[in-house]
């Protein structure tokens, strides 16, 4: 029999990773520790639980990395992307997904398939063995976080996250708000009213400031320090670096215009942005936070058209556990001193959903070539997967290593033909050639 590969987090990663390996053939155990052992951010025992905002960001293949990303999981036959696709909600030019049933999907997919085993049990040491995958995500537990600090040589290296709120749709004052994508972006008058706005005059967004700045915040422990993800910010943090920051922010009033008033320019605009299919949850666009729950609701429901909000959740800071991997991971995503054990998702230093979810695609699939006998060609780095792997194995400054989403920044520079020069067609020559590409590592593997 083919040996297994043991899977340690049924996150996006872990399950992106076990869905490739078993569709080369190779069977698989997950070890998810979840309900058992809970979390602060999940609130079930499902695989692939989206646990802060339900957007996988754009999904554009031509114009913008993220998209690219999206397009080369298609490609790859990624469940992951297959299961969003299934469960997606408008969103204009994102991909938004229905988050609980778009994680039973992923969970019924894996646990229904012959060459799964699905354990509830929290693993807290390194495997002695392998062929294995860590892909704990941004919640390691204490215990395998602690290992692998103590595997490392080093601390685990940290920074916060932190969650945005969600509102019951019949709570919010549509007197007030108003339903449109900005710019009115989208293909179908749902993708053009996919966003409710809720509008602010100066008067409101000044003292919305004021209220952010002075409430009550979560405190951090002794010997924690709080280092942000810039792409996940608290509202207070970005208040806190200047009072006009959030209004050329999530809260731009551009490409937007109220019906209930439309001679008026609002002077900042507080976007919510569907749940789920039903549209009776909204969440808060770009409000991540870390005010204690009281102050949340005083606070947000200063916002014009949430007076009488009702909190299906309200938002929270976590801690995330990441590794730095250009120092501990080889090419192949495997750690050094056991190169029995790959490492993939969020906890290698990428961020997002997508992101996470790529790197288990890549970790699955190079995991199940070794147990096969076989060599996978390297990533080509112009692909949207080769500039993410090469970036946590290698290419960043391993002492100043901060996570990243994909973008073209981390791509090979490429020379447009005929002097083709505007952002617009070199972003299309990055995706063109990365599609390219990433088709011929496919048909080669």
């Amino acid at each position: 029999m083919t040996k297994a590969i043991h899977i340690i987090g049924g996150g996006m990663a872990g399950s992106e990773a076990a869905w490739q390996a078993i569709n080369l053939g190779v069977p698989v155990v997950i070890h998810e520790m979840r309900p058992h052992v809970g979390t602060f951010a999940h609130q079930t025992g499902n695989l692939a639980e989206m646990v802060c905002s339900n957007s996988f960001r754009s999904d554009d293949d031509e114009q913008n990395a993220v998209g690219l990303l999206h397009w080369e999981m298609r490609a790859a036959g990624g469940l992951i992307m297959e299961m969003a696709d299934r469960h997606r909600l408008p969103a204009g030019g994102a991909l938004a997904v229905d988050r609980e049933p778009f994680a039973q999907s992923v969970t019924d997919r894996l646990r229904s398939h012959p060459l799964v085993r699905v354990v509830e049990n929290e693993i807290t040491a390194l495997p002695d063995d392998g062929p294995a995958i860590i892909a704990t995500g941004p919640l390691t537990s204490g215990a395998l976080a602690a290992a692998i600090a103590q595997e490392a040589g080093q601390d685990s290296l940290a920074f916060f996250d932190a969650i945005a709120p969600i509102v019951h749709a019949d709570s919010i004052d549509m007197s007030k708000a108003w339903m449109q994508s900005r710019y009115d972006k989208g293909e179908t008058e749902e993708e053009r009213t996919a966003y409710l706005n809720c509008p602010m005059d100066r008067d409101t967004y000044e003292a919305f400031i004021d209220a952010l700045l002075a409430a009550d915040k979560t405190e951090f422990h002794e010997g924690e320090t709080a280092k942000y993800f810039d792409g996940c910010l608290p509202i207070e943090v970005m208040a806190e670096r200047g009072r006009e920051t959030l209004r050329h922010g999530p809260m731009k009033p551009v490409g937007l215009t109220n019906p209930h008033q439309p001679d008026v320019k609002a002077h900042a605009v507080v976007q919510l942005r569907r749940d789920n299919k039903l549209g009776t949850l909204f969440n808060i666009v770009g409000f991540q936070t870390k005010m204690k729950y009281g102050a949340q609701t005083e606070v947000f429901r200063m916002i014009p058209g949430l007076e009488n909000a009702r909190f299906a959740r309200l938002g929270g800071i976590h801690r995330n556990t990441f590794i730095n991997s250009p120092t501990l991971l080889d090419a192949e995503m495997r750690l050094r001193s056991r190169p029995h054990i790959r490492f993939a998702g969020q906890i290698t230093g990428v961020e997002g959903y997508v992101e996470s979810a790529a790197m288990g695609l890549l970790a699955g699939r190079l995991a199940a070539a070794e147990v096969l006998g076989q060599t996978l060609p390297p990533v080509p780095q112009v692909t949207a997967m080769g500039a993410l792997i090469h970036h946590i194995t290698g290419g960043a400054e391993a002492k100043t290593f901060q996570p990243m989403n994909v973008n073209f920044g981390l791509f090979p520079p490429i020379d447009l033909k005929g002097g083709r020069r505007n952002r617009k067609a070199r972003y299309k020559g990055y995706t063109d050639r990365a599609k390219s590409a990433w088709q011929e590592w496919l048909d080669a593997g």
